[in-house]
């Protein structure tokens, strides 16, 4: 970001001041939206450090005292200490502070702009004083523009007392609870990792500039920014895409734009959106394997086919919507599957557009790890493969290889990743985008690492970071419900698109459409009731939120 915005100013001839100007105007709409619209005759504190991110909150300040607010802006240092663009916005706040006063003075009436009051303070003395005076009554928001993007270490002194401050204001027995919003990155946090560093401020929302940073969307840090707003501020869009960042956030757009592609159209019909088989249950084990076919065939799927061992069979049918058809396979005393199934699965295979393998299917058999193996090793689609599924293969073997046509796409929790990496140290996951992006690329697979924001990697290295979910999807059966979706969607595509399906784009637009529908489940039942089958049940509400004209009769 500081080399997109440097490049802005040299080859655009777009000052940094207008940038800093513009992250100003952004933060001020998101600060009025919240606050209802309108903030005149509000009370806003701006907290302000001495760099660039608190030159932004200086040109907020001062854009809410001219819309009528009352601001009390912070500064945790001396303007002489400022420099550069800061130094300028903190001559502008002064600047309109002498024309009030005069203006008032000359006509004895108050000026038609919102009181600014500006005050520095460097000591813990100072620091008392205000939190004695000013900072006891109460005020509407707070603006966190202490540190943004350069710190890497933990905050020390003053700058830790007024992030506490903050905090503190967001626990139940604070009698007030004011809007808290953070420019560019929550004051405390290493952009540049998703690992706190130390005391940070929690955030009700936080306006990044241009395009989200690492703290900005990877878990836990990003639970410190509350909303993430993207601000446009004029940087331009070959800048970003020439930094050839190979980390990106889905968004609805993404997923929007995939459904667009695979509509359903006049003249389509069943075999048109593709056939999903899942291979899945195993004696006392079906509920898995009908929560994962139900939901690839809610997904859009046109023909839904769950395979399962032949005691589960009847089960698994009982289970299954109405829609959905089963078929039985050879099976090992313990009644899970045998390797005896391969040649019909195979057989079956040749009518079908994509297999999902997995859910419930149970790991304990040597035959039936020699089915998901050999499954794999002749495969003619692609293939979706998950719990049971991946620790049948566990650790990865070398020899398997996805392949463009008939990807592997792999959909581990964090436990199967360490199982799959042959790792017993949680360490090598702390930095989940690296570990995903590493797999991928030397496998040349498709990773679905699950958790909070599910991560997908490429095998050419692109890693997309999914922000829809919540804490209810932790309840059993959503992992079997999102390889249903998935394995739904991948149907689609190739049903669909044949030869140009996208399979990144495919599986990232899955990850984002379950997750919302389990956002949309949440916010109807409470993330503490929901269950798997709720997210199903909401991937309608999900479809039409999106692409409300394509999912509409013409």
């Amino acid at each position: 970001m500081r080399d997109i915005d440097r490049l802005t100013t040299e080859r655009y001839d777009v000052s940094s001041l207008t940038l800093m100007e513009n992250a100003a105007m952004a933060t001020v709409r998101v600060v009025t939206n919240r606050l209802g619209g309108n903030v005149a005759g509000r009370s806003i504190v701006v907290f302000c450090g001495k760099g660039n991110n608190g030159g932004d909150g200086a040109a907020a300040a001062r854009l809410l005292a001219i819309a009528g607010a009352h601001v009390d802006l912070i500064l945790i240092g001396r303007i002489d200490e400022t420099k550069g663009d800061a130094r300028e916005n903190f001559r502008r706040l002064r600047s309109l502070n002498e024309e009030r006063a005069a203006q008032e003075a000359k006509t004895a009436v108050p000026a038609d702009i919102g009181l600014l009051n500006l005050f520095e303070c460097e000591s813990e003395e100072g620091w008392v004083q205000l939190s004695t005076a000013l900072l006891a009554a109460p005020h509407d928001a707070f603006i966190d523009a202490i540190f943004g993007t350069g710190l890497t270490r933990p905050v020390e002194g003053i700058h830790r007392r007024a992030i506490q401050y903050m905090n503190r204001l967001r626990e139940p027995s604070s009698n007030a609870r004011p809007l808290i919003v953070s420019i560019d990155i929550p004051s405390g946090l290493n952009a540049d990792s998703e690992r706190p560093i130390g005391e940070a401020v929690h955030a009700d929302a936080t306006v990044t500039m241009t395009a989200p940073k690492r703290a900005n969307v990877l878990s836990p840090a990003c639970d410190y920014n509350g909303q993430l707003n993207v601000a446009d501020i004029d940087s331009p869009a070959e800048l970003i895409a020439e930094a050839g960042s190979q980390t990106m956030l889905t968004d609805a757009e993404d997923a929007r734009r995939w459904l667009i592609k695979t509509r359903y159209l006049p003249g389509s019909y069943k075999n048109t959106h593709g056939h999903a088989l899942i291979i899945a249950g195993s004696r006392g084990f079906t509920g898995a394997a009908a929560l994962c076919g139900n939901a690839a065939m809610r997904a859009g799927a046109g023909l839904v086919t769950v395979a399962t061992p032949l005691s589960a069979q009847p089960v698994v049918a009982a289970q299954v919507m109405p829609e959905v058809m089963t078929t039985a396979l050879a099976e090992t005393d313990r009644g899970t599957v045998s390797d005896d199934a391969l040649d019909y699965v195979s057989r079956y295979a040749k009518k079908i557009s994509v297999i999902g393998v997995g859910p419930g299917l149970s790991s304990a058999d040597e035959r039936t790890r020699s089915f998901v193996r050999r499954l794999i090793e002749n495969r003619s689609t692609p293939l979706i493969i998950d719990a049971d599924g991946l620790n049948c293969l566990a650790p990865w073997p070398a020899s398997l290889r996805g392949a463009p046509d008939n990807p592997l796409i792999l959909t581990p929790h964090p436990g199967e990743m360490l199982r799959l990496l042959g790792a017993t140290d949680k360490s090598v996951l702390d930095d989940r985008v690296n570990c995903a992006r590493e797999f991928a690329v030397k496998n040349d697979v498709l990773v679905v690492l699950k958790g909070s924001r599910t991560l997908i990697a490429a095998p050419d290295g692109r890693v997309a970071i999914n922000p829809t979910g919540n804490p209810g999807l932790g309840t059993a059966g959503s992992g079997d419900t999102l390889t249903g979706v998935i394995t739904g969607f991948v149907a689609q595509a190739v049903g669909i698109l044949n030869d140009r399906t996208d399979f990144f784009a495919t599986v990232a637009a899955a990850v984002y459409v379950s997750g919302l529908a389990g956002d949309l489940a949440a916010r109807a039942l409470g993330m503490r009731a929901m269950v798997a089958s709720d997210i199903r049940e909401h991937l309608s509400e999900a479809f039409r939120y999106l692409d409300p004209t394509g999912e509409l009769p013409a």
